[in-house]
């Protein structure tokens, strides 16, 4: 960089104010690192407890769908299992963290539904086969939760990974190299001035002589 400047005081002083701007904008990425960073560790708390709650759900339902399965038969559950066909729907909505959009995922209707409202029947089935289907559902919540957190982390990871390198670079490559280019055109700068100096005295000395 310091090739591509002109040693003058106009440039001197358009180099102080983009240093000045460079070391306000690398406090401000400093601050916004520092806020994603307190933000994506409160969100990995939230997840343990999500990943917990989820492998949880995953057990319970399991062990439900093998007692059915068992007791029942597996053609029975497959049975009640392909009568309810109905498939939740899930919206997604943004949400804004420093900047940064994250999901806000929900089911547009009540996951967890009434006994009566299954499809395959009150009379065909058996309490296995409805504690399988409560388990299962309650399951489907989880994985839902354990999706947004999920995003949520990896885009604010992106964005903290993002922000780093561009402090990284203002910090070690930007100001570093305008101050060597500032510190360039100052000492040439003040060369200059003890020639134009000593000519003026020579000058003088002469006009006197």
């Amino acid at each position: 960089m310091t090739q591509d400047v002109k040693p003058t005081r106009s440039e001197e002083l358009k180099l102080k104010e983009k240093i000045e701007l460079a070391e306000n904008g690398h406090n401000i990425l400093e601050k916004k690192r520092d806020g994603l960073i307190h933000e994506f560790m409160e969100i990995v708390d939230e997840a343990k407890e999500v990943d917990e709650n989820l492998a949880e759900a995953y057990t319970e339902a399991k062990e439900k769908l093998a007692l059915a399965k068992t007791y029942d038969g597996e053609d029975t559950v497959k049975a009640s299992a392909l009568a309810n066909g109905d498939e939740p729907k899930i919206s997604s909505e943004t949400h804004n963290i420093m900047g940064v959009l994250v999901p806000e995922i929900s089911a547009e209707t009540d996951i967890q539904t009434n006994i009566l409202n299954r499809e395959y029947g009150i009379t065909s089935s058996t309490s296995r086969i409805d504690s399988t289907a409560d388990k299962y559902e309650v399951l489907l919540e989880q994985v839902i939760d354990a999706a947004e957190t999920q995003t949520k982390l990896l885009r604010l990871l992106n964005e903290i990974k993002k922000t780093k390198r561009r402090v990284n670079a203002l910090e070690h490559k930007v100001i570093p190299e305008m101050k060597d280019a500032l510190g360039t055109i100052s000492q040439a700068l003040e060369e200059s001035e003890r020639e134009e100096t000593f000519r003026m005295k020579k000058v003088k000395e002469m006009t006197e002589e």
